[in-house]
């Protein structure tokens, strides 16, 4: 996959000078042992780095002034051991620009029962310390991420996990430059939008260029490069004719090959980690993008139809979030395509005219080559497949004008009730949460778009703290959902992100 950086997240340990050396001596101690356990439970997909602890305003300061400038510090983990007073955290606060996780936790499980004195309540104060810290937050409407529970279990190291690859996605974000090949397709509202505004709130660059400058690019790569990736075009998936003849479907999955090879490169000299297509603009490419565009999302590039750069966007961001993730099922542009309304079996079909990761499929992919009404091209040799069942989040990003929403739906894949042997597409089944007619109505309430960045791998919650962290409304379809509630929860957000 086109990487991020190996990223690390520092661990600060607040405390104050009140009870004496012996206690911070402790207080390092223990902070230690805590970092050394989250490196080692399996649980955390990045380093934890230990930091000392700190007890004044000039070094609170200063260590966060060093983390805003490590370009491999990827956030922040700060625990108050004892009592901190918050104001020594203003200066420190004020300045700091990265990802935050404000980790409520304590050293010792249980309260020692026949031991406990007063030396031990001074020293174990996080009950007290990370209160007093909580507050400065709330009062500077700092955003942060609050996780509570004990160190050493599962379920709180998971969830730490969880809110790294959010942080790794707010610190990439700022590194994303999206290669606009063309136009946004013509009197589609959705897919447009602000791109001076989504460069200052999320940091991306969003540059157009004429489609047959990358066409030329196409055109340079050598016929034994693109000889040699066919040949692995052919070893690793089916080859399905369908009764056209081998040579001229040869070449038509040759031409793909050339584009893959044509775009990447002009992707990675102009330092671009996403890319979005037009198929009325093709200028003279020979096809639509459809294979060679599959296997760049595969490579970790993000990508969007139609102009649609805002998904292309949050494909790439949900594809580094999801980085290195054992067991990962998949990351994927996505489009609403039809629905079935048939009772107990309501669902909506998922694909797009050619472009869907291959990450999400499950069973065997296939090459197909079939004519396509769309571009006024040869026909386009595309990968074919059906996609795993299992849970999923869909996200949309869409431009209100005064602001950005994410619209988020947690959505059950499953498998069609039959096969679908005259789609020569890749698709995926789901039923959105709650069911297809609540989710529907919400989706369209919310102004979501047809264009989603899917994952199987992210939750509504990985995203919510996403939104958050970049300042941004978000709002979450999923089976708590009610729609006179929805509709109030963003008539109250239109107020309050006025």
């Amino acid at each position: 996959m086109k990487a991020a950086k190996n990223y690390q997240f520092w661990f600060c340990t607040g405390s104050q000078d009140l009870y004496g050396d012996e206690c911070l001596a402790h207080v390092a101690e223990h902070s230690q042992i805590i970092v050394e356990a989250l490196n080692k439970s399996g649980m955390l997909p990045f380093e934890v780095v230990w930091k000392p602890t700190l007890i004044t305003n000039e070094l609170i300061r200063r260590t966060f002034q060093e983390a805003n400038t490590d370009e491999n510090c990827a956030g922040v983990i700060t625990w108050m051991h004892t009592f901190s007073p918050a104001k020594s955290w203003i200066l420190g606060l004020q300045e700091y620009r990265k990802p935050l996780l404000h980790l409520h936790t304590q050293y010792n499980r249980e309260i020692p029962y026949d031991t406990i004195d007063m030396d031990f309540m001074n020293e174990n104060q996080a009950a007290h310390g990370d209160r007093e810290y909580g507050h400065i937050f709330t009062r500077m409407h700092i955003e942060r991420k609050v996780i509570m529970g004990f160190w050493e279990d599962e379920e709180v190291q998971a969830r730490i996990g969880s809110w790294m690859r959010t942080a790794v996605g707010t610190m990439e974000s700022s590194h994303i430059r999206v290669c606009r090949i063309a136009d946004n397709m013509r009197n589609v509202a959705v897919t447009e939008g602000d791109k001076v505004e989504a460069q200052i709130k999320f940091g991306w660059e969003v540059d157009a260029y004429p489609v047959n400058e990358i066409a030329a690019c196409v055109k340079e790569v050598k016929q034994a490069d693109i000889d040699t990736l066919v040949e692995e075009y052919y070893s690793k998936y089916q080859i399905l004719l369908e009764e056209r003849d081998p040579e001229e479907f040869r070449k038509h999955v040759a031409v793909q090959a050339g584009i893959e090879i044509g775009f990447e490169r002009f992707l990675e000299e102009k330092n671009y980690q996403a890319v979005v297509t037009h198929f009325g603009d093709l200028g003279s490419l020979q096809q639509l993008p459809g294979l060679a565009i599959q296997r760049l999302m595969e490579k970790g590039y993000g990508f969007g139809g139609e102009g649609d750069w805002k998904t292309a966007a949050m494909v790439r961001v949900m594809k580094i979030m999801t980085q290195g993730m054992r067991n990962a099922k998949g990351t994927s542009f996505m489009e609403d395509y039809t629905y079935n309304l048939v009772p107990g079996k309501e669902g909506v079909l998922e694909s797009h005219m050619l472009e869907v990761c291959p990450t999400i499929a499950e069973g065997p992919i296939a090459i197909k080559c079939q004519p396509l009404s769309m571009g006024d091209r040869e026909d386009p040799a595309r990968l074919v497949f059906t996609s795993k069942e299992g849970h999923g989040v869909a996200a949309s990003l869409i431009d209100l004008g005064n602001r950005f929403r994410l619209i988020l739906n947690d959505v059950d894949c499953k498998k069609t009730e039959k096969p679908m042997p005259k789609l020569p597409v890749a698709t995926n089944f789901w039923v959105p949460q709650p069911n297809l007619q609540i989710g529907a109505e919400a989706w369209i309430y919310a102004g979501g778009a047809h264009h989603t960045a899917f994952s199987y791998d992210l939750t509504s919650e990985q995203m919510c703290d996403w939104a958050d962290a970049m300042g941004i409304e978000s709002v979450v379809i999923d089976n708590n959902t009610e729609i006179r509630s929805f509709r109030n929860e963003l008539k109250w957000n239109s107020m309050y992100y006025k």
